[in-house]
């Protein structure tokens, strides 16, 4: 049996569907109570990180019924499966924390295995966490199918009832998982109450869906549409709202267009895509891990684009997208006036966006900005002509204490914050500094250095948002500085230092400094120094003990330590598209 649309001779399933040694295979499929006509169709994976972990995955599995609805209405079969997630807000500020950057490897390397080992033709990918997102972009541009993503939407704001005993300014504000990580700071200052704490902890997540500032969630979820692999509009509706299924139905029937066309991945995926991505977390104040995501993401496209690219383009991008952490506004407000595609009109008005990139549905980036009607509300989305900031809320540094870089949210600091001299205060794990903060161990003007949390160091690079969000809690947010070969959340605020390159573990600079070293970060002009002389520093370096031995040394962690390569090349794996020799789909 043939399908009118579809040549199965050319597609991946006519290996389990096709000619009489397949009989065995299609057994299986009858056993699950598929037609003829579903077997002889395309297979269509449909892809989730469904799990009850937490609530920005707890969605994934009724929108997913909703894409396979849509896959059906476009002649498709669709086949559902899961993979893992890990839930960066559960894992934050315990050893968990260390799972989080090699889940995104995990949840790539289960995506392309279940593709592959079963012959899907096509997939419509659905995320919610933070890594997650780039997790299952990087498994479709690797397999190079034709793809579309689906963010599960974020959470509602939280609100605290009229008339709780709670301090003033958690009771007007929208609450999201941030204000919980203050809260924490400000019990441990005696200035939240363990009543106070209880009201906040129970109406600061109040549904489903991925935590609600512009955290490393919903910054992906902007460079899903603005790259090109999702719908446009469709990340920013909030995971609760049934309506998502109508997003939903359109992902699976803008993948079998894409199949019917043969558009992969990678045909959308281009660097200039890249660039638009890129443009989209600065604009909007987006997290520090898109610096590390997006290399990662084209490395799987074979392309160039790293650290530095990425800052690059932040550089000369304007931040007019008031959002949380640094702003004031929260994803459900993004959403109401007009979305991502909104802020790509503002963007294309000042030259900014490659009009040309393909999209999911088909159609150019420009053609999909031409049927946008909504303007610039100038509340959440500024004019891009009178923006917040001249130049992006992200930051790029260099200099003798980040050889290889490193990288800054600076969204909602003024000019005179961003320029910080100091002695260093050294820890040698994130532990170590946030029982610091929790005792006061520090003095205003500190650097705090962070090492050995690096992807091989850590190993797992983990994200330092409980000492982070402590220090905003003790007020000293702005009065002591951060630096790290780790990461941060996208929900960090404060002058904080993430990814300095090389890592501790690899021998780099941060390695080697002694507290009391002066540290001077200078986010204006993009420069990360310490007061020492080149000879003092290879002194230094002559006299190091080597990597800290680590706890992990058998088991996931430690393989992830084994493989992964340098943070401004994304921490990848393996050698990418630049060394295959196939095509998964021409096999």
């Amino acid at each position: 049996m043939s399908n009118l649309r579809f040549d199965k001779s050319k597609l991946p399933s006519r290996h389990v569907t096709e000619g009489p040694a397949r009989a065995p295979h299609r057994s299986y499929y009858y056993a699950m109570g598929m037609t003829e006509q579903e077997i002889h169709q395309p297979l269509v994976g449909v892809a989730t990180c469904w799990n009850e972990a937490a609530p920005c995955n707890i969605a994934l599995n009724w929108q997913a019924q909703s894409v396979k609805t849509g896959v059906r209405a476009a002649s498709g079969t669709p086949r559902e499966f899961t993979t893992i997630t890990v839930t960066d807000g559960i894992a934050m500020g315990h050893e968990g924390m260390r799972s989080s950057l090699a889940s995104r490897e995990a949840i790539a390397d289960t995506v392309e295995l279940t593709m592959r080992g079963h012959c899907y033709d096509a997939i419509v990918g659905l995320a919610g966490c933070d890594k997650s997102l780039p997790g299952m972009m990087m498994a479709m541009l690797r397999l190079n199918v034709p793809s579309v993503f689906m963010y599960g939407g974020s959470i509602l704001p939280g609100k605290v009832p009229e008339g709780a005993d709670v301090p003033d300014d958690f009771a007007t504000r929208d609450l999201t998982v941030q204000d919980m990580f203050e809260a924490v700071g400000r019990y441990q200052s005696g200035d939240v109450s363990d009543a106070q704490l209880a009201v906040l902890e129970r109406v600061a997540c109040p549904s489903a869906g991925a935590c609600g500032g512009q955290f490393t969630a919903n910054t992906m979820a902007c460079v899903s549409e603005a790259i090109g692999l999702a719908l446009f509009n469709s990340s920013g509706m909030p995971a609760p709202y049934e309506n998502r299924a109508q997003y939903g139905e359109a992902s699976g029937q803008a993948v079998m267009e894409l199949l019917q066309k043969n558009i992969r991945a990678r045909d959308i995926c281009t660097r200039e895509a890249f660039e638009n991505a890129a443009r989209i977390v600065a604009c909007t104040g987006g997290s520090t891990n898109a610096g590390l995501h997006l290399p990662a993401m084209a490395h799987e496209a074979g392309i160039d684009f790293f650290l530095e690219d990425v800052c690059e383009i932040f550089r000369d991008t304007p931040y007019f997208v008031d959002m949380k952490p640094g702003g004031a506004y929260v994803a459900k407000d993004l959403y109401e006036v007009g979305g991502v595609p909104v802020v790509m009109k503002e963007l294309r008005k000042a030259g900014l966006i490659h009009e040309d990139c393909m999209t999911a549905s088909g159609r150019s980036i420009g053609e999909e900005l031409d049927r946008v009607e909504r303007e610039a509300d100038g509340k959440v989305i500024h004019p891009v002509e009178n923006p917040i900031t001249r130049t992006g809320g992200v930051v790029g540094l260099k200099g003798n204490l980040a050889p290889e870089g490193a990288i800054v949210k600076v969204a909602g600091m003024s000019e005179a914050d961003q320029i910080f001299t100091g002695p260093a205060l050294v820890f040698e794990c994130e532990q170590d500094a946030f029982e610091a903060v929790q005792t006061r161990a520090y003095s205003e003007g500190d650097v705090f250095v962070i090492r050995n949390e690096g992807p091989a160091g850590g190993p797992g690079m983990r994200e330092m948002l409980a000492t982070t969000a402590a220090l905003s809690g003790q007020g000293m947010g702005k009065k002591v500085a951060l630096i790290t070969d780790g990461r941060f959340s996208g929900a960090t605020r404060g002058f904080c230092v993430g990814h300095v390159g090389p890592e501790a573990a690899l021998g780099g600079p941060i390695g080697l400094l002694k507290t009391g070293d002066m540290i001077t970060i200078d986010a204006i002009k993009g420069s990360i120094s310490v007061d020492l002389s080149e000879d003092e520093i290879e002194a230094r370096r002559k006299d190091w003990a080597g990597p800290r031995v680590t706890n992990y040394a058998s088991g996931a962690l430690w393989k992830y330590a084994q493989l992964v390569g340098p943070t401004y090349l994304g921490a990848v794996t393996h050698p990418g598209a630049k060394s295959e020799t196939h095509e998964y789909m021409d096999l």
